[in-house]
């Protein structure tokens, strides 16, 4: 039987009467530890009247199309997967403050022709508590839209999130924060198929090498590297630094960088200029071509 403290317990339960209220939902399932958490409660109350959705866009990562796949499978939910290309709106491409906003607009657009399809009540995210206090143009979108966010209903932030999840047995309950691939494009430049395939190809080196919580924020021909400061050691030593190089400039990049601060949500905000003006928090320690 599931043991939580009683401040958890309660919520747990706002979260299912939630659903029991809703009666049918559509998941926005990005594979995050948020959206997991929303539909595997759902799925538990509401059975085959909770749908998986995963939109597949040039933003979302190859390896995380292969997560959503075996999280909704050890849940037990049907998952669909549908096709959609923010690349197409121009507003999104232009990439300004706005572009998250054009981005789940998009969505759950799209979300909502299957809802009405399937003759479903609504859609959910992941949205917490936690949030709120961020500049998250994509949460205007979901209300616009009426998007349901049953975890802020039930007054869940992520220590809680991370908690049940663990709880409830979901094996990504630890697993680091993400976020589409177009937020390592520096605001101002523009968003395209090149840029995308580049940072996600980088990405994934690294990742590959036990680095975990990992950016590469695109500027330009410039790469910056946001990790856990406590993983900055591993790649400033030989033979991975000289790879490192090798691999990023292969892929396009022309200089490569290690960002002092660290990784931080909301790091590949910068405005486009910003960084080669002040270069600030930025070690150049992996050579650049002249």
């Amino acid at each position: 039987m599931l043991s939580l403290e009683p401040t958890l317990q309660r919520k747990y339960e706002i979260l299912q009467d939630r659903f029991l209220d809703l009666g049918s939902v559509v998941v926005a399932f990005s594979g995050g530890v948020d959206s997991t958490l929303v539909l595997k409660v759902a799925f538990d109350v509401l059975g085959p009247r909770a749908k998986a959705v995963t939109a597949i866009s040039p933003t979302f990562p190859a390896l995380e199309v292969e997560e959503v796949k075996r999280l909704s499978a050890a849940i037990g939910v049907p998952l669909q997967l549908v096709e959609t290309d923010q690349l197409q709106i121009e507003a999104f491409v232009k990439n300004d403050a706005t572009r998250c906003f054009h981005c789940k607009t998009d969505l759950y657009r799209l979300l909502s022709d299957l809802r009405d399809a399937m003759g479903f009540h609504t859609i959910v995210d992941g949205t917490n508590v936690d949030d709120l206090g961020e500049d998250r143009p994509g949460i205007n979108a979901a209300r616009q839209l009426g998007v349901r966010s049953p975890l802020v209903e039930a007054g869940f932030g992520k220590a809680d999130i991370r908690e049940l999840a663990k709880g409830l047995g979901l094996a990504n309950w630890n697993k680091p924060a993400a976020a589409c691939l177009s937020s390592r494009i520096t605001r101002g430049l523009p968003i395209t198929k090149t840029f995308l395939s580049r940072v996600e190809q980088a990405e994934a080196f690294l990742v590959a090498q036990g680095v975990t919580q990992v950016r590469v924020r695109l500027h330009g021909d410039l790469a910056r590297i946001e990790i856990d400061p406590t993983h900055m050691s591993i790649l400033t030593k030989e033979p991975l630094r000289s790879r490192l190089v090798e691999e990023f400039k292969k892929l396009g990049f022309q200089m490569v960088t290690l960002d002092l601060e660290g990784y931080r949500a909301g790091g590949g905000n910068q405005p486009q200029g910003d960084l080669k003006e002040s270069g600030r928090g930025v070690s150049q320690f992996m050579e650049s071509e002249t």
